[in-house]
């Protein structure tokens, strides 16, 4: 979620239930980008061949690669192995050919010009259709007894309220994987916020925090995301930084303004992409909606398999699966 999540206290970690798909389509563990494909010959796969998908350590992307993996192994055929990578990682291995596909990109558009525009060895293939939002946000019990919180100007009446013991005296901010997108150590320099970002380490462990904060009605402020299944759970607030403007994060160093929309797209290699494979035709039709991807996001963290959970969708919405394939 070269900004972050986007994007949890769930029973399902994204990264557990990235790897337990990966065991699922796969039929092995994690692998790194140095690590070559199957051979589809020596495995009896069909013209279709094998598909590597990068796995990115969030529910949402996880949601997103089983629908696409389930349809590709069942209906095309193909063999699919899951890496479990992180997401600037994964774009090192569109010109290996160790990487075929990363189906959820948040932005990276220092990534897109490195990979796509100067080496030329990925594609955009087009929108997922889900659109993405990244922001601050507080428990809900914040917002109703301190409505004004909810606007920037005023977070820094209440950053002694929601100072911690890795905060140094000054509140925390807090945000997920360091891998994510994000922009918030900038804001607060430029925003001249008393404020230090605080880093938890994964969507779990954020939305454990923002789920324990509602409950325990402790202060938090923190970096979310949308799409995302916990948000039909616990409503957290968002809180409104100075409004996104064309240019006004083109430098990494002098953000003050709040992040963009994301049109979220999927990213696959060139050879991919020129391959003829069926699964790439379907990497370029996957699309499906923010609904969508929570429904399935939603199964997964409740704990069903990703294989599982891709298999109730699909079997659901078999019209949209055809006109993927069509």
């Amino acid at each position: 979620m070269n900004k972050a999540r986007l994007l949890l206290n769930r029973t399902v970690p994204a990264a557990a239930g990235a790897a337990a798909a990966i065991m699922l389509f796969a039929g092995c563990g994690g692998a790194s980008v140095n690590q070559s494909a199957a051979d589809p010959a020596a495995d009896g796969a069909t013209a279709c061949g094998t598909v590597n998908v990068a796995m990115n350590a969030w529910v949402g992307y996880t949601a997103n690669a089983a629908v696409y993996s389930y349809v590709a192994k069942n209906e095309l055929g193909c063999t699919v192995v899951q890496k479990d990578l992180n997401e600037q990682i994964s774009w090192q291995g569109f010109a290996s050919g160790e990487v075929d596909i990363v189906i959820e990109n948040w932005g990276h558009d220092d990534l897109a010009k490195q990979y796509i525009t100067d080496q030329k060895v990925a594609v955009d293939a087009g929108t997922t259709g889900n659109v993405g939002y990244i922001g601050w946000y507080v428990a809900p019990w914040m917002a109703e007894k301190y409505p004004d919180i909810t606007e920037w100007e005023n977070l820094n009446k209440y950053a002694s309220m929601l100072a911690t013991s890795e905060s140094g005296g000054k509140g925390q901010l807090l945000d997920g994987d360091p891998a994510f997108v994000t922009n918030d150590e900038a804001l607060v320099k430029n925003l001249n916020l008393d404020y230090k970002v605080v880093f938890s380490g994964s969507e779990a462990a954020l939305i454990q925090s923002f789920r324990t904060a509602e409950q325990n009605k402790t202060p938090i402020l923190g970096y979310f995301y949308e799409p995302q299944w916990f948000l039909a759970q616990v409503p957290l607030k968002k809180v409104n930084l100075p409004a996104w403007t064309e240019g006004c994060d083109a430098n990494a160093e002098e953000v003050a303004c709040d992040y963009p929309e994301y049109k979220l797209n999927k990213i696959i290699s060139k050879k991919f992409a020129d391959s003829g494979s069926p699964a790439a035709k379907l990497a370029k039709s996957f699309n499906w909606t923010n609904e969508d991807q929570n429904a399935v996001a939603t199964d997964i963290q409740g704990g069903m398999m990703p294989e599982e959970a891709a298999k109730k969708w699909v079997d659901a919405n078999e019209d949209a699966v055809n006109a993927w394939l069509n």
